[in-house]
């Protein structure tokens, strides 16, 4: 190990680096098809698009994932920047921002990609594959792009329904059955789109390959209950991009999992943390992070801040589909498990009818989020609140009292953005998070005055 490896704050899974390096060869995937005059897609993530899309020969890429990549590497503030001179407001999803002023800079170019873009950027496609799902940036960004380029856009619409209204009777076979009339009506779209016939064998396969894939994935989270905890939120946010926006075979993925699984098997047997200093406090991580601030995580990791968990970006549980031949119907299952359906499987019966029953005071799912802080015995919850994200903003106060309520565990809440640094301080986060260990050793006092475990 080198001298600059022992200095590092948090210890880094080696499976870690194949995988962050996947998505940079996607990148290069979708650059190399667009010289060779093949199609390439922009798709939103959730869109369930993947499967089709190689079922059906289209090379993909995925704007929200350039985002982050953008955030990382200090690119992103000139695209923001132009977003904001092309008349769209500074409080829109900064994912979408970052992608209309990326678009915009490669119109003047006549389609060039903008020099210095990370990764050698993403090329112009030939389809835009939106989402209905997860927030309402997103009914429109894919639409705005209709400002620059003149490609066709399908929006895979999805069933929304939360709380009380997911626990409906039948409501969660509704949503599975429209769920796959959209999903096939968006295969026919793509045939017409590209005169080619879906291989549905390919596509049946693909989605064989993903459960594969995300069984190992989810292995390997359930590993990161124990103590101390063998695996970092930053390896985590490394890692989760192979499986979320995959565009390549996903049996390559799933062995590089699979070596990244005997990784955190071994540092559990062996008890070998995720810091390389003592762990005094394990963090979850609630909210979407801040991707372009993510050494801030090693200035709390020399605190002896672990983050063993996350609120986001986890795969599907693994679920039993036999019987269930037809692809689109088993990715369907597979994907939209639903609220009332996760409780089912995440409790035991009597938790479960105890969560229904309270469906009036509290959503569904704030107690799946709660859920972990028990089985991760968490001393502290991170909210992250952003300006440019309501959706993964509006709960967190809520959830932050429930944890307090429920189970004695604190918050801190530190505002930032997923994309503009202009919307982070970390010097005054970092006097914030000093002072809130006091708060937490306090709780662990009162946690055991309570009689719980931790």
């Amino acid at each position: 190990m080198s001298t600059e490896e022992k200095k590092r704050s948090i210890n880094r899974l080696k499976s870690m680096y194949p995988l962050r390096a996947l998505m940079d060869k996607n990148y290069k995937a979708a650059q190399d098809a667009k010289k060779e005059g093949k199609p390439v897609a922009w798709c939103m993530q959730e869109s369930y698009a993947s499967p089709f899309l190689n079922a059906i020969d289209l090379d993909s890429v995925y704007p929200e994932n350039y985002g982050t990549l953008c955030a990382a590497t200090g690119a992103a503030t000139p695209f923001l920047e132009r977003s904001e001179a092309e008349g769209f407001p500074s409080h829109l999803c900064g994912y979408a921002q970052n992608c209309l002023g990326y678009t915009a800079q490669m119109a003047d170019l006549d389609w060039e990609i903008p020099p210095g873009s990370p990764q050698g950027g993403i090329p112009k496609p030939v389809i835009l594959v939106g989402s209905g799902m997860g927030c309402d940036a997103r009914f429109k960004w894919f639409q705005a792009l209709g400002r620059y380029m003149d490609v066709p856009l399908w929006v895979i619409e999805f069933p929304t329904a939360f709380g009380k209204e997911n626990l409906m009777e039948g409501a969660h076979e509704r949503s599975i059955q429209f769920l796959i009339k959209e999903l096939k009506g968006f295969a026919a779209f793509l045939e017409k789109l590209t005169g080619r016939k879906m291989d549905w064998a390919k596509l049946r396969e693909d989605v064989d390959n993903t459960m594969s894939m995300d069984a190992v994935w989810w292995e390997i989270n359930e590993l990161r209950v124990a103590r101390p905890g063998p695996m970092h939120s930053r390896d985590f946010w490394s890692s989760m991009s192979a499986s979320l926006f995959r565009t390549t075979d996903p049996e390559g993925v799933t062995e590089l999992y699979r070596s990244m699984l005997e990784e955190v098997k071994h540092r559990v047997k062996n008890k070998i943390s995720a810091i390389n200093v003592e762990e005094k406090y394990r963090m979850t991580f609630i909210g979407l992070p801040p991707w372009h601030a993510l050494k801030f995580f090693d200035q709390l990791a020399e605190r002896g801040w672990n983050f063993v968990t996350e609120w986001a970006y986890h795969p599907p549980r693994p679920i039993d589909l036999t019987g269930i031949e037809d692809p689109v119907e088993r990715l369907v299952r597979y994907r939209h498990q639903g609220t009332g359906h996760l409780i089912d499987v995440s409790f035991s019966p009597e938790e479960a009818a105890k969560i229904k029953k309270e469906m009036g005071q509290q959503d569904s799912m704030s107690q799946l989020v709660l859920k972990p802080i028990l089985d991760f015995k968490i001393d502290g919850g991170f909210l992250h609140p952003l300006l440019t994200c309501r959706t993964a903003t509006a709960s967190l106060n809520l959830l932050g009292e429930s944890m307090i309520k429920k189970f004695h565990v604190p918050f801190i809440s530190i505002e930032g953005d997923i994309v503009d640094t202009r919307l982070f301080d970390p010097v005054d986060a970092l006097r914030k998070a000093e002072a809130f260990e006091e708060t937490m050793d306090h709780y662990k006092e009162i946690r055991k005055e309570a009689g719980l475990e931790w």
